[in-house]
């Protein structure tokens, strides 16, 4: 059994089916990207398996635990962690106080909740630097490592990312896909929606694509990347080529 098993999953807004019988699964410790364009189900997918909205049918499961019918709050309790699109940080909040409201299950647990902070301030060194900052006065980039760092608070086994790399600069990509590498090194496992389909493929070990609520392709993430119909239309249709690696640029 995975870790993450989704089955025949359908979900409606009003009468239109967004979703329409989708089966996915992510191993312990693995990253799965789920690619698609604008409009195919991928955020709707995410939002039904974090409790956001609710499937009228199919199954949610984290660990064999049913997670269906459960309200969000308590399928994070279970080990299931969210960072929506346009990362959702409060802006009137510090960083340490964002991260603080990421572990309010544990906010009377004032050694856990230290501990759960000095961990994600290891991974992201630069929320560490800015921690009585105001949220709304960071950059792009360090509201996105605040978001990912805010899920990370109840130490998920599972945590689903979409689009972190939204209009962040080339070279804030690559640093968040590198902290989300580091993230799965150290066990938790990936859901990933994310724009930029080739780093997503670079980074996955398996993935999903979406068309209009359904999906119509899976394989290993090298397997898509050289399949014709992904190239064509996620890819720009090019060849890969290796990447320039960029010198050393401080932020």
């Amino acid at each position: 059994m995975a870790l993450l098993e989704i089955q025949d999953l359908h979900t409606f807004y009003g009468n239109i089916e967004a979703l329409k019988g989708i089966s996915l699964a992510v191993e312990e410790g693995e990253i799965v990207a789920l690619l698609g364009s604008n409009g195919a189900g991928k955020t709707t997918t995410l939002r039904t398996i974090s409790g956001l909205e609710r499937a009228r049918s199919g199954s949610v499961k984290l660990a064999g635990r049913e997670l269906t019918r459960t309200r969000a709050h308590d399928i994070v309790a279970f080990g299931l962690s969210h960072v929506p699109e346009g990362r959702r940080i409060f802006s009137n909040l510090t960083i340490e106080e964002n991260l603080n409201l990421g572990a309010y299950l544990f906010r009377r647990q004032m050694k856990i909740l230290k501990g759960r902070r000095d961990t994600v301030y290891e991974i992201f060194p630069r929320l560490l630097e800015r921690r009585t900052q105001l949220a709304g006065t960071l950059s792009g980039g360090e509201q996105q490592m605040l978001a990912i760092g805010r899920a990370m608070m109840v130490e998920p086994r599972v945590l689903a990312l979409d689009e972190p790399s939204m209009g962040l600069a080339p070279i804030l990509v690559r640093q968040i896909f590198a902290i989300i590498e580091e993230i799965r090194r150290r066990g938790t496992a990936i859901l990933l929606v994310e724009q930029n389909a080739r780093q997503a493929l670079r980074l996955a070990d398996r993935g999903y694509v979406l068309e209009t609520g359904r999906i119509v392709l899976q394989d290993k993430a090298d397997a898509l990347a050289k399949d014709p119909r992904v190239r064509a239309a996620y890819l720009g249709g090019e060849p890969e080529v290796e990447e320039a690696q960029d010198p050393q640029t401080k932020n």
